[in-house]
């Protein structure tokens, strides 16, 4: 098994590549990606992740949404959770916190951001990037 799963929920495919670049960048990463909330609960139930990069605004299911029923799902509730949306959605943001994720990033992704969230999150050393 590879160090560490991500799962990355993004319906824009240049974010989703984007996210799933940067999280390359930590050494042993594996990344999966979901189009949006419905396939990430589906891909959720099929193997465990160390932490989830959801952008809030998607089709069928948004990311705060996932983020409500990843929280109340013992099996997942315990799985670090960031939250992408665009700047200046403090709304989203902070309804975000409220239902439980551990970290707001805004658009457009700055790579460096990103890898701290995820280094800080899940106690990874600098080294390990």
């Amino acid at each position: 098994m590879s160090d560490y799963s991500f799962l990355v929920v993004e319906d824009s495919p240049t974010m989703r590549q984007l996210v799933s670049f940067s999280l390359k960048r930590i050494k042993g990463a594996k990344i999966v990606e979901a189009t949006d909330g419905v396939d990430a609960l589906k891909k959720l139930s099929e193997q465990p992740f160390h932490l989830i990069v959801a952008d809030i605004n998607m089709p069928l299911m948004d990311g705060l949404k996932l983020l409500s029923i990843v929280r109340k799902e013992p099996a997942y509730s315990q799985i670090p959770v960031i939250i992408v949306t665009t700047e200046g959605a403090d709304a989203d943001r902070d309804k975000g916190l409220q239902l439980g994720a551990n970290a707001y990033i805004p658009k457009p992704i700055q790579t460096n951001a990103l890898l701290k969230a995820v280094r800080d999150l899940l106690k990874i050393a600098e080294h390990r990037v």
